[in-house]
């Protein structure tokens, strides 16, 4: 089945954390964590709307600057969401630059949403018209764990703990529309940007009048008419569950992170989760504040996850990736006897 989400780590397993979602037919992505992203296009950076960040240690934030020296002057808009004073560490990362020429630059607006332990927290915006002063500065409260939503996704958090307050990732496909090819070929009329306008009539429970443009280019030239919603339906096969994509990094094993973890990605599709260190070094991993391979398949068979990707691969283990993928792979198959739960 076509999916709408396409994820992928920012970097190989040893790197930066990070996780890149791209959706299929649009111009548009995700970012999850910001450390070191040299390995994305400009191209692909200029895709993003939203970047989620777990907690500002530098391996997972010290690449914002690169990505605003990408997007300024070239992109009008991004959202930023990050836990506890993530706004002061924002506004602290843009005030450390110079701004006196960026007026010569096209508008480039930042919307910051930080959120509390509490489920409370504060938005501001900064704008290069003012120089990336704080605008302003608004309160809002979470009555769930959704933290953005659209009519086709949304983004669910939920804190663990890693000494402090970290962030850890699900977003969810809210359903999947399957398109019937040959009834669009038999419309005569070809697949473009309008399919994904259907789909998210369908799925938002748009009204049969609401009107879709359809503009596509064949041999024959542009082409361009405006159907409606009921015109179109028959060309949805069915409606089916949508994808679920996990991401957890920096986090000690401890009962109620397990717990957590296992709530948020419950029946999750592919969870990427970060796979420190051996078994055999659970001890140090404990100090570090870091889940072991075993630790992290625990979490995953909990879950009851499709599919686990590990990364965060401690560089003491170069050369043994072998050896930290299977024990996460033995844990996630049900070999309990791999697990230590730190108190």
């Amino acid at each position: 089945m076509r999916r709408l989400l396409e994820p992928q780590l920012t970097n190989p397993a040893f790197g930066d954390p990070g996780l890149y979602v791209d959706f299929r037919d649009e111009r548009r992505a995700l970012l999850f964590d910001v450390g070191d992203i040299d390995s994305l296009p400009p191209r692909k950076l200029m895709r993003l709307s939203h970047v989620f960040v777990t907690h500002a240690h530098m391996d997972h934030f010290a690449g914002f600057d690169h990505l605003l020296a990408v997007i300024l002057g070239r992109k009008p808009h991004l959202t930023l969401v990050g836990g506890p004073d993530f706004i002061a560490h924002v506004e602290h990362k843009l005030r450390a630059y110079t701004w006196n020429v960026v007026y010569r630059y096209d508008e480039l607006v930042l919307d910051v949403h930080e959120i509390g332990v509490d489920g409370r927290g504060q938005s501001a915006r900064f704008s290069s018209r003012t120089n990336f002063v704080r605008e302003s500065t608004t309160s809002f409260a979470l009555d769930s764990d959704v933290v953005h939503d659209e009519a086709t996704f949304r983004v669910r958090a939920r804190f663990v703990d890693h000494d402090i307050p970290c962030l850890s990732y699900a977003i969810e496909e809210k359903a999947h529309v399957n398109v019937a090819k040959d009834r669009v070929e038999a419309l005569g009329v070809a697949t473009g940007a309008w399919l994904r306008d259907l789909k998210h009539a369908v799925l938002s429970g748009a009204p049969d009048d609401s009107p879709i443009a359809l503009a596509w280019r064949d041999r024959d030239g542009d082409h361009a008419m405006t159907r409606s919603v009921g015109e179109l339906r028959h060309l949805i096969l069915d409606v089916v569950q949508g994808q679920k994509i996990g991401y957890a990094t920096d986090l000690r094993h401890t009962e109620a992170n397990v717990r957590t973890l296992a709530e948020l990605f419950a029946g999750a599709d592919v969870l990427f989760i970060e796979c420190v260190f051996l078994d055999e070094d659970a001890e140090h991993g404990a100090r570090k504040n870091h889940l072991t391979a075993g630790q992290a398949g625990h979490i995953a068979r909990l879950a009851g996850a499709k599919t686990v990707r590990p990364f965060h691969f401690s560089p003491r283990y170069e050369g043994r990736e072998a050896e930290l993928v299977a024990e996460l792979e033995s844990a996630w198959q049900g070999d309990q006897s791999l697990i230590v739960i730190t108190p």
